[in-house]
């Protein structure tokens, strides 16, 4: 049973990476149907279908046929992507109002030593031992 739920839980996670969910599979009767409609209404074979919806001809079709925009909804793999990717690259970005700095010669220091005052270290407790 064990094995059964991992290889099950597995091939979710794929179809997951993919960009597929649950609901595009279900939705698959729906794409079927439409790529019937087309093929009787408009001649178009699938790999034409497959471009008027999801391809390079998606915009000018949705123009045309306003009519068929809920037929369009229902059709599986049209949700959005939440991944988003940015980039932002700027090139010879040197502003000329910033100058060098001008160093001084005199600095003062910001720490100093500071020689430990323990009790215990000036009575000798902390010496070496000594060679009698």
């Amino acid at each position: 049973m064990s094995k059964l739920f991992s290889i099950s839980l597995s091939f979710i996670i794929l179809l997951q990476s993919f960009g597929l969910h649950f609901d595009d599979l279900v939705q698959i009767d729906e794409f079927i149907e439409h790529a019937q409609f087309h093929n009787k209404q408009y001649g178009d074979n699938v790999l034409i279908f497959i471009s008027k919806h999801y391809g390079e001809l998606k915009a000018d079709h949705n123009e045309e046929h306003q009519e068929e925009k809920e037929d369009h909804e229902q059709l599986p793999f049209q949700h959005q992507s939440h991944a988003t990717s940015l980039t932002d690259f700027t090139l010879n970005a040197y502003i000329t109002e910033f100058k060098t700095p001008e160093f001084s010669e005199f600095s003062t220091a910001n720490f100093y030593y500071q020689i430990l005052s323990s009790t215990l270290h000036t009575e000798g407790l902390f010496q070496p031992p000594r060679l009698s």
